[in-house]
């Protein structure tokens, strides 16, 4: 005799958080994938900002003309997405509890898949997955085996919106597609001390390798998908143009991470790769030279490399306190 999917359901309950800001139509699409869900989840926490009137009156009116019981808002006082989150988690009740952004559409599995997972397997704190980039009209390419580590000496590797293959252990997922067990969480919160006045870059980055040092295995499953619609946002870091301070914070969020995530020794070998190589989006002084000569411009090039070295020095004294 098959058993009941609503049955199924009360035995294990899932909260997803959803953070918001001036995307009407994006959460629109995102609450519609929610509740198209082949496994329903037991509340969808959107934290949105008090002062956000134009999110909240469609909320409402969203509320009046097609209300439910599980779709809950919290109103958060302060800017950035790791006030979000952290209210999100003091929110939610689930003993899963799921995270996504408002500007992707989880597939229809995606709660099912994720309630499964943990279930069964009681050592799993973290799990994650593919997002399908949808950018400037096409789909981001490539596949990667590799995704979600940071090497000893600080590098970092995420890949996971390209990553294929089965499932295996990472230490780093992805703020769009994951989900944590309330067991994992238990008193940690999203680092506070990060920089920026929204996406504040690298915070998921902090959280599961936090997440991880408590002994909890965290999973990539290439399979469990979101469909992800970059939106513009509506701070400092615009994505594709650079800007100053977005820069120095992503920068100073890396760098303050791995000064207090690596043994002694991988913080000095990640002090001489950040400063003499780094990659292209944060590049070293090497990477710099390269940069110098393609699309960057030698200005440009050097001026990230110079914001760098301030973002290490800033982050080294705060790890040092």
């Amino acid at each position: 005799m098959p058993i009941d999917q609503d049955y199924l359901e009360t035995l294990v309950k899932v909260s997803v958080i959803v953070p918001t800001y001036r995307r009407i139509a994006d959460l629109a699409r995102c609450l519609a994938a929610l509740e198209a869900q082949e496994w329903h989840a037991n509340e969808i926490v959107v934290i949105a900002r008090h002062d956000d009137r134009a999110t909240l009156d469609w909320l409402r009116e969203l509320d009046a003309t097609r209300p439910d019981a599980r779709r809950k808002l919290a109103l958060v006082q302060v800017t950035g997405v790791v006030a979000a989150y952290n209210l999100g988690i003091e929110t939610a009740t689930g003993d899963i509890v799921c995270f996504t952004d408002d500007d992707a559409a989880p597939h229809p599995d995606w709660i099912a898949r994720i309630v499964q997972t943990f279930q069964a397997d009681p050592t799993l704190g973290g799990l994650g997955g593919r997002d399908i980039v949808h950018d400037r009209g096409g789909i981001l390419k490539g596949q990667q085996e590799v995704v979600g580590l940071v090497r000893w000496y600080g590098r970092p590797i995420g890949n996971h919106h390209i990553g294929y293959g089965p499932p295996r252990a990472v230490q780093v997922l992805k703020g769009v597609n994951m989900a944590f067990r309330r067991d994992a969480i238990g008193g940690l919160r999203f680092d506070k001390r990060l920089r920026g006045s929204g996406a504040q870059v690298h915070c998921e980055m902090a959280f599961s390798l936090d997440i991880e040092r408590r002994g909890w295995t965290l999973i990539y499953d290439p399979s469990l998908l979101v469909e992800h619609y970059p939106a513009q946002r509506s701070d400092e870091d615009q994505r594709h143009k650079f800007n100053d301070a977005a820069f120095y914070n992503a920068s100073y969020n890396l760098r303050l991470i791995m000064c207090e995530y690596l043994s002694p020794f991988g913080r000095w070998a990640f002090l001489a790769y950040s400063t003499l190589i780094g990659n292209r989006a944060d590049p070293g002084l090497l990477r710099a030279l390269l940069l110098a000569f393609g699309s960057d411009g030698m200005a440009l090039a050097f001026h990230k490399w110079w914001v760098g070295l301030r973002a290490m020095r800033g982050a080294w004294q705060e790890a040092g306190r």
